[in-house]
């Protein structure tokens, strides 16, 4: 009997629904979180007017990325109550806080309006919004897992990447429609807050989902900590270091309608479309990951994806460069989206299954806050600012090379975890789903 085995919740059987609801809350809460990105050179202009080129677009990015300081701190407050108190409260206050900042920020007037109270606000906005993320991933991810049967752990927890994925789509699609609608001049003033208000529609939906949720963890019944666990610590740095790969590798991608937008002149209705086909890739690609990792085993599923990302990367951006059209963007974006996802949607299964029971939720968190915050809230930013620096429109594919040998080095030390390889009798595809 396994560790999590012996201190697993007697519950029935979770239902397909609940364990969908999990995917549904993230999706709401990343839905609100990428808008702003896809947004932000007419939320720049709304809330920090400059008359120097470029300076509120990056000043937009620099607020994108304050939401990013405040996820250590939700996943050590929220992670840890996962731990402690169990997956479901954790999940229940993670998304009622994002129901306040998604209603809050498109609601903020603009700067020629209430001068700098408005930034301000924007920005305490975005901080509450970053608190409540940093401390969702652990609990729900957790959960997922939790939810699983051993041989469909990699399926389930794909869930979540679907989820963040989806809101991509949904963010691409009503930015796409937004843009043939309105002329530039009305996007600036209202359609931006249109699509972000779009996330506050959902938040009582969310909620009400969010609490037919059955327990799968009771912290009453996992063992006391173990003093001294080395493997967790190792498990955490690589962890890290491929979260970080995957999220600046991703954060770059989501960038791409800004990039196409500002660097290659291309128009915003035909730059947006990026977003949706990003969504559109991540919603194939996420369970086929999962699928298949659950079969040939984590770390195949992770190398070999990403090695192809890494040789794309640079013939991508440097036709981009050449070109400069519509059409190479959306292949461009389909090759390097599609490559990337069927690696990073891997990694968090990988680490979440490395964990044990009673660290999972906090560890996980933490983990995924610190290379998030450290790296990809940093990343729109750094490329936005490297680009306008060298002048040379390949500054974003060189910064993401390095985010991948990051991850490839990461992948090649951490062992394999999946069931279908760790373990030598077959797996029996009729057990009945874990409650961990």
């Amino acid at each position: 009997m396994t560790e999590d085995a012996a201190h697993a919740v007697d519950a029935r059987p979770l239902r397909k629904r609940q364990v969908a609801a999990v995917a549904v809350g993230n999706a709401i809460e990343f839905y609100d979180f990428v808008t702003y990105a896809f947004f932000a050179t007419q939320i720049g202009r709304t809330f920090f007017p400059s008359d120097e080129p470029g300076a509120s677009l990056l000043a937009s990015l620099a607020t994108f990325g304050a939401g990013f300081l405040t996820r250590p701190l939700g996943a050590w407050v929220i992670g840890r109550m996962g731990d402690r108190r169990g997956r479901k409260p954790a999940m229940l206050l993670s998304f009622g806080l994002i129901g306040v900042a998604v209603i809050g920020l498109p609601l903020v007037p603009s700067y020629a309006s209430i001068g700098v109270a408005a930034p301000v606000l924007v920005v305490l906005f975005r901080l509450l919004q970053g608190f409540a993320l940093g401390g969702e991933v652990g609990p729900s991810t957790a959960f997922l897992m939790e939810a699983a049967p051993l041989h469909r752990r990699g399926l389930y927890i794909s869930m979540q990447a679907m989820g963040a994925d989806a809101a991509v789509l949904a963010a691409g699609l009503v930015g796409v429609g937004l843009a043939h609608v309105l002329t530039p001049a009305e996007l600036d003033a209202w359609g931006w807050r249109v699509a972000l208000g779009l996330g506050a529609v959902i938040v009582p939906f969310g909620l009400a989902m969010r609490r037919t949720l059955v327990e799968t963890f009771e912290p009453r019944r996992a063992p006391p900590p173990r003093v001294g666990a080395p493997g967790h610590l190792r498990v955490g740095l690589l962890g890290l270091a491929m979260l970080a790969a995957a999220t600046t590798s991703n954060y770059v991608l989501e960038y791409m309608t800004t990039y196409a937008n500002t660097t290659l002149g291309l128009p915003e209705r035909v730059a947006l479309g990026a977003t949706a086909l990003i969504g559109l890739c991540g919603l194939v690609c996420d369970p086929l990951s999962g699928w298949l990792s659950d079969r040939i085993g984590r770390k195949p599923v992770m190398l070999v994806p990403w090695l192809v990302l890494l040789l794309a990367i640079l013939p991508a951006f440097w036709l981009l460069d050449r070109e400069r059209s519509g059409a190479v963007l959306y292949g461009a974006t389909i090759v390097l989206t599609v490559a990337s996802t069927l690696s990073t949607g891997t990694v968090l299964v990988a680490v979440t299954e490395s964990l044990p029971a009673h660290v999972r939720s906090g560890a996980l968190a933490m983990v995924y806050a610190l290379a998030i915050s450290v790296f990809g809230g940093s990343t729109q930013f750094a490329v936005a600012w490297l680009t306008r620096l060298t002048g040379n429109a390949l500054a974003p594919a060189w910064y993401m090379i390095g985010s991948v040998l990051l991850g490839l080095l990461a992948v090649s030390f951490l062992p394999e975890s999946a069931p279908v390889r760790v373990r030598r009798e077959p797996v029996d595809r009729a057990a009945r789903p874990i409650p961990e």
